[in-house]
């Protein structure tokens, strides 16, 4: 239930939410509806007063657990769904009512209604952007004559919050999860001035190996080459919480830069008692990793003469061991909150019910960017997965209680033909959780995408009167509503 004043201001939101965990509890069943999603229920909204119950049910069907996103879209899909809702009750254009509910800018760190604290985020010129790029008004325009021609064409928008970086300690043992949510970072500079760094945030596809590098490089100011990541190897990663919940960076990350820190310290120390200067009168040098006198660049240590330098043992300072080796923990004191603003058009065969993507674009906020390459492909990834939930992908029961899509026969995944090109941009606010800026973006493409095709659906079949369909929007089911509503 949302509460909305005539303008379109929204004053409140209230929610009653049952969650099917199917026939057993898994590890996160109960922590997904609760925890992942309940908190997230505003969006990206300046929504005074909220309320949420989740009541987790128990039922004949397999059990669930958390997949990609965790809660985090079905929070997206309620909150962005009642929005357009409210936009055809009123009569007001989808993104003029999301644009008076956001949240200022200048109002970040935001204390949301249900628990969250917000880091930093821009919805405005986030949507400024995603308007921009996809010439909204021209859009527009040509949905218009479009709908002239009798072609059932639909504009959906959508935008997201996502609490990534998990997570605090405190926080989630108060929620009642007893494993701690820091991450290891370990690095060792071998004496050749080539380094090995160790993280606990194992990778499956998300790139770290390029990430972590990048990292540590940018840190040392070393070649990116120069360094080799090791994860998920127990007997040379000791600790470690994981990779899940877009954390990886924000998180794992931010461990290995703090390693590096402290190896960066240990370099300074050294560098000036070979040169027999103070520590205060020395440069790190970012750009090539050597360790300078101020204003004599001449006078210096180079990063391989310094690891060689710390292995050899031969001139160290009082107190200090040989080798060039640490490890840190990193324990952040709040989430991360990416965001991200996607627009979607298709159109809709009425004599078929088939639902054609015909343009795609997505605006994404997940801080400072480390690799460009790697959040695209993520993005990416993110949305084709989401458009699958929304169009394809579902889980089927007969009346009996058997599952009758449990094989890739009878389960549709989504294909590359399903898509046309998908045109994605970022804005950057740097989250002030964690001294890389990064907020986290795994997961962000498929929390925003199935409201926004939903949404591009219903658009197109808002003639016929119809406000909501349910998820799979399959072409018979489609076909079947635009039959029944007078064909």
């Amino acid at each position: 239930e949302l509460a909305v004043k005539n303008d379109g201001k929204i004053i409140g939101l209230k929610v009653d939410t049952i969650a099917n965990i199917g026939a057993y509890a898994s590890l996160f069943a109960t922590v997904t509806p609760t925890y992942l999603y309940a908190p997230l229920i505003i969006g990206l909204y300046d929504i005074p007063a909220a309320f949420i119950n989740v009541k987790a049910v128990l039922t004949n069907t397999a059990p669930v657990d958390a997949y990609r996103g965790a809660g985090r879209p079905e929070a997206s899909y309620l909150v962005e769904r009642i929005v357009d809702v409210a936009a055809m009750e009123l009569g007001m254009d989808p993104i003029e009512i999301r644009r008076k509910n956001f949240i200022p800018k200048d109002e970040f760190p935001y204390q949301t209604p249900v628990a969250f604290l917000y880091d930093s985020g821009d919805y405005h010129a986030m949507f400024d952007k995603l308007e921009e790029i996809a010439d909204y008004q021209g859009m527009r325009a040509e949905q218009a004559s479009a709908r002239e021609e009798g072609r059932l064409v639909g504009i959906g928008i959508s935008g997201a919050v996502e609490a990534s970086g998990y997570g605090p300690a405190a926080t989630v043992g108060a929620l009642g999860f007893y494993g701690g949510l820091w991450e290891h970072g370990g690095i060792r500079v071998h004496p050749t001035g080539k380094v090995t760094a160790f993280t606990g945030s194992h990778s499956h596809g998300q790139g770290h190996e390029t990430t972590f590098a990048q990292i540590v490089a940018d840190k040392l100011g070393i070649d990116v080459t120069d360094v080799d990541v090791v994860h998920g190897d127990t007997d040379l990663v000791t600790q470690g919480m994981g990779t899940y919940g877009s954390r990886s960076a924000a998180v794992g990350g931010e461990a290995l830069s703090n390693a590096a820190k402290k190896i960066r310290e240990k370099l300074v120390t050294l560098a000036a008692h070979l040169m027999e200067v103070s520590e205060d009168d020395l440069d790190y040098d970012d750009e090539n990793g050597n360790v300078q006198v101020k204003g004599v660049p001449d006078k210096s240590k180079t990063f391989g003469e310094l690891a060689f330098a710390a292995y050899s043992g031969h001139s160290l300072p009082e107190g200090m061991d040989p080798g060039l080796e640490t490890a840190a923990y990193y324990n952040p004191g709040n989430f991360t909150f990416p965001s991200s603003a996607h627009l979607v058009q298709v159109e809709v065969d009425k004599d078929t019910g088939e639902i054609d993507i015909q343009k795609y674009v997505a605006v994404e906020d997940c801080g400072n960017v480390i690799n460009p390459m790697v959040v695209e492909g993520q993005i990416l990834g993110g949305i084709v997965q989401g458009v699958g939930q929304a169009l394809y992908e579902h889980g089927v029961y007969d009346d009996d209680g058997q599952l009758v899509s449990g094989s890739m026969l009878d389960y549709t995944m989504p294909r590359a033909d399903n898509f046309p090109m998908i045109e994605s941009d970022r804005i950057e606010t740097p989250s002030p959780t964690n001294t890389l800026g990064v907020k986290g973006v795994g997961e962000m493409g498929s929390i925003t995408s199935p409201p926004a095709v939903v949404n591009a659906v219903v658009d197109a079949l808002s003639d016929y009167g119809i406000k909501d369909i349910e998820m799979p929007l399959t072409s018979e089911k489609i076909w079947n509503l635009i039959q029944k509503n007078g064909g």
